[in-house]
């Protein structure tokens, strides 16, 4: 079928690509969309950034970091994916949420043209970590959904923790010594 100049058949247009971030946890490889993450900082300097959580209602949640006049909820990426201890080098502070990953390694950033969708062997919470399974390099990689690491009853859980610990701490800076 002869299609008009400048036209591309329909067989041949280009798919829609999207840039990912392929990093490291353990010794498993993921992918997160390049548009859901705002920064990537090194875990070095956040030592005097980071409030610690007195008693963790999460264990994947530790810490709390202030970043911009914003507060951050630090999830553990590898006990968020049940996998091996491991020493997180990185973090991914994600745009629109108040949620930064720690990550051990960033591999490089890529391109990707297919999602696929997510096996039925998928169950349960891995339905909401990943929005489905990329081809990369003879490798497939599952998509994290960058909404997957907290969900809402979460995040209330923790906004509940931090301000009864703010409380505490400021009824304990009140008390004369």
């Amino acid at each position: 079928m002869n299609t008009p100049r400048g036209q591309e058949a329909p067989s041949r247009r280009r798919r829609r690509t999207e840039t990912v971030v392929l990093f490291g946890v353990a010794n498993q490889e993921f992918a997160i969309s390049a548009d859901s993450v705002q920064e990537i900082r090194s875990t070095d300097g956040l030592a005097g950034a980071a409030n610690e959580i007195e008693q963790p209602v999460l264990p994947k949640v530790r810490h709390i970091i202030e970043h911009g006049h914003r507060a951050y909820y630090v999830v553990n990426a590898g006990v968020h994916f049940e996998l091996p201890v491991s020493r997180p080098a990185l973090l991914l502070m994600l745009r629109d949420s108040h949620v930064a990953v720690l990550i051990d390694r960033i591999e490089r950033m890529t391109q990707i043209s297919s999602l696929y969708p997510l096996p039925l062997a998928f169950r349960g919470e891995e339905r909401r970590w990943y929005r489905g399974l990329a081809y990369v390099e003879d490798a497939v990689i599952p998509l994290v959904h960058s909404g997957g690491f907290l969900t809402p009853e979460e995040c209330e859980l923790l906004d509940q923790a931090a301000k009864a610990q703010a409380e505490q701490q400021a009824a304990e800076g009140a008390v004369p010594a």
